[in-house]
C-alpha cells in the first residue's frame, strides 16, 4: 500500500496572524481616492491597511 501525504496549499500567509474573510466595498470620489493613494505612497502601506488604520483611529476616538 502507498501512502500518500497531503500536500500543504500555497497561498500569501496571513500577515496580521488572523484570516480575512469578509470584503466590504465603499463609493468614493476622486479626491477620496487621491488621498487614499497619498497616504499609501507617504507611509509604504496597501489601500485595505490604511482603511484599516483609519476605522481604528475612528473607533478609539469614540472610545474616549
Amino acid at each position: 500500500m502507498i501512502k500518500v501525504e497531503k500536500e500543504k496549499k500555497m497561498g500569501r500567509p496571513y500577515t496580521s496572524g488572523t484570516q480575512k474573510s469578509i470584503t466590504k466595498r465603499a463609493r468614493m470620489t476622486e479626491q477620496d481616492v487621491g488621498k487614499l493613494q497619498f497616504c499609501c505612497k507617504q507611509l509604504g502601506k496597501t489601500e485595505s491597511e490604511i482603511i484599516r488604520l483609519g476605522i481604528e483611529k475612528v473607533y478609539l476616538e469614540l472610545k474616549k
